[in-house]
């Protein structure tokens, strides 16, 4: 057996066993199980310093997972409403999600799915050739983005099934895979995985990170891997309360993601998920954290703050004003360092 199959099969699953490693009352983890049941593999419950760390918050059971408020959803970005078949969903007009995988190598407390906890998720073969069937029959589509899950948890010649067949389709030109493994699992990347993702470009991969703690020697070097088999990689961060919702915390990952050949791309705000309102955080904590990276740390850290709207909206950027006031064709603006200046415009044609 592969290692990281058995890193997955060792996860820690029973939440006796946890409350007796962090010392806490079982009775809790177990009512919070009950519902929403946990998987964490001991690499990254060894990366714990300490309960209510920002890692902890990420994988560990908490009883506010059972206290909700009104607002929040069962599917707050719409997929059961966008969804085509088992494994399709199309929300946009030129790209679709393909969700080939019902397993993931740890299940994330504030996970947009987590609906999903509640009964097995499985996707068959039959659903994933349903899935491509409907890739090759809607030419529209340009942007496949694989998801699931984690598809990085299926063997090596299912994910080559996969890639292939959407390849077939000349009308496919980018192909996206979103996966959490290669940050909590990173022993998966294999360099068997490698010789099978490098045969499908141009390929990218956004990959889930929210701390600085998560990108150990592990991860760095899962991260080189694919980096070097020419595989474009960008980070989504959640911006969670207790965990990543400090300027200078944000700024140390942004950055540690670059140093690691990570393109930050977007830091959500936390989706409208029932059982995550303990990690929500004012819309003001994200703009006050993008603040902070602009200027003071390169363009190629600033990632876009979005919202997902709920419903199936979409993704909406939200940004600080810098705009003070408007006089004429001039305009005020007010910098990184908080300066004012005038920018002259021109009249719209």
């Amino acid at each position: 057996m592969e290692k990281w199959k058995k890193i997955l099969a060792d996860a820690v699953c029973d939440p006796t066993e946890l409350a007796e490693y962090f010392h806490l009352p079982p009775e809790d983890l177990h009512k919070v199980n009950a519902v929403f049941p946990c998987r964490i593999p001991r690499t990254m419950l060894k990366k714990i310093q300490s309960p209510g760390d920002p890692i902890f918050r990420q994988c560990v059971p908490d009883p506010a997972e059972l206290t909700d408020s009104s607002e929040l959803m069962n599917d707050p970005l719409g997929e059961i409403r966008f969804k085509k078949s088992e494994a399709i969903v199309q929300k946009y007009p030129d790209r679709c999600l393909f969700l080939v995988s019902g397993e993931c190598a740890m299940y994330c407390r504030f996970c947009t799915r987590k609906r999903k906890f509640r009964q097995p998720f499985i996707i068959t073969q039959q659903d994933i050739d349903e899935g491509l069937d409907y890739i090759a029959n809607h030419k529209e589509l340009r942007d496949v983005l694989i998801s699931g899950g984690d598809p990085l948890l299926l063997d090596d010649d299912q994910i080559e099934y996969i890639l292939q067949g959407i390849c077939q389709n000349d009308h496919i030109k980018i192909i996206r895979i979103g996966s959490r493994a290669p940050a909590v699992l990173p022993e998966r990347v294999t360099p068997k995985l490698i010789k099978v993702l490098k045969k499908y470009h141009p390929l990218y991969m956004n990959i889930h990170f929210n701390h600085p703690a998560e990108l150990d020697g592990t991860v760095c070097k899962a991260l080189r891997r694919l980096a070097d088999a020419g595989i474009v990689l960008g980070s989504q961060t959640v911006l969670l309360k207790g965990v990543n919702d400090d300027p200078e915390v944000m700024r140390q990952l942004m950055w540690k993601l670059l140093e690691n050949r990570v393109r930050p791309y977007y830091i959500f705000q936390c989706d409208l998920i029932y059982g995550t309102s303990h990690f929500r955080t004012p819309l003001q904590t994200g703009i006050e954290i993008v603040k902070a990276l602009r200027g003071w740390s390169s363009g190629m850290a600033n990632a876009h703050f979005v919202i997902d709207l709920p419903g199936g909206g979409g993704k909406v950027p939200i940004a600080p004003d810098y705009l003070i006031e408007r006089c004429g064709k001039y305009r005020k603006y007010r910098n990184y360092c908080n300066e004012e200046y005038l920018y002259c415009d021109i009249d719209p044609a």
